[in-house]
């Protein structure tokens, strides 16, 4: 597997991110290594929220979110996925499959040994995510999603998301921060667009981007179907606690939060909120809301009361 990594000086001085790398080496699967990055902030000893973010963005995409977090006690991580952010990526699109990128997070976080992890995650950070917490029940305390589905091909995509996949693959240039601008309803400056530019520094970089919109089952024979429904039925019996955040302008997710509401038995009784004047990217729309939201959702559900006393 060819791997391209990203220049360290293409994040030097990114507005809002000040936060120190991280890097966890994993088994590509394929006889080699990729490196991966995190950011990891706030108590080391606190819990765990994990945020896992989706295409074509990376963890610039919680700078807003993190200091309320870490302010309110959490250890805060959030990991690039394997071809985004300061994380390795592979060259050749045939090397990004759902089950890859579930692989390697899932050495990931058996490496950090993550428990009691509260998630959020949105877009492909709950493709990937869900994955994750259902592959490991017993290392989740609970979920909030936002603006995500896992799809299993059984029914049709939206036309927004058909759009959308159509537009990844015939544009000639891929334009990332320009893709994210594009889907937020507060328009970004060109230095925030810059910074989502800068782990790409030209299309080689590209190949998990341009690929991951193909890899979304929109069919039923999809090759990540099976895995997707075995996925949705542990969470038909999921009874942990588990919160919808959606935003009411992002039409490529629109009507998920109710999927979940109705099919995920830990969202009974949840306090399910809708984002107002929320894209699709709505951490970059409403980041220090969605940071409360997190906030409440733990202390509603008393998530942190084991963890401390088992720190304790």
């Amino acid at each position: 597997m060819k791997v391209l990594r990203t220049p360290d000086d293409r994040f030097d001085n990114l507005p809002g991110y000040a936060f120190e790398p991280n890097y966890l080496v994993v088994d590509d699967g394929a006889g080699g290594e990729l490196r991966i990055h995190y950011l990891d902030e706030g108590d080391p000893h606190g819990m765990p929220v994990l945020l896992m973010h989706g295409e074509p963005s990376w963890s610039y995409l919680y700078r807003t979110m993190i200091p309320g977090l870490v302010a309110a006690g959490f250890r805060v991580i959030a990991p690039d996925l394997v071809g985004f952010g300061r994380s390795d990526k592979p060259t050749e699109r045939a090397d990004y499959t759902c089950q890859s990128h579930v692989d390697w997070m899932q050495s990931w976080l058996e490496a950090l040994d993550l428990n009691e992890v509260v998630l959020f995650c949105q877009d492909w950070g709950g493709l990937i995510g869900l994955r994750l917490v259902t592959a490991n029940p017993d290392r989740f305390s609970g979920v909030v999603a936002a603006n995500t589905f896992l799809p299993t091909g059984d029914t049709a995509p939206s036309e927004a998301f058909l759009n959308w996949q159509s537009f990844s693959q015939s544009v000639p240039e891929f334009p990332v921060g320009s893709i994210i601008d594009g889907a937020t309803v507060t328009k970004l400056s060109p230095a925030v667009i810059a910074a989502y530019d800068a782990p790409f520094p030209d299309e080689t970089y590209k190949a998990g981007a341009r690929q991951f919109p193909l890899l979304v089952p929109t069919t039923p024979d999809n090759p990540a179907s099976l895995a997707n429904r075995d996925a949705w039925k542990i969470l038909s019996a999921w009874t942990k606690p588990f919160l919808t955040a959606f935003s009411d302008k992002d039409p490529v997710s629109a009507g998920g939060d109710k999927a979940f509401q109705n099919m995920v038995p830990g969202a009974a009784k949840q306090q399910h909120v809708t984002i107002i004047d929320g894209g699709h990217f709505l951490q970059e729309d409403k980041g220090e809301e969605l940071a409360g939201v997190i906030v409440k959702f733990v202390a509603d559900n008393q998530l942190g009361v084991d963890h401390g006393a088992q720190e304790g």
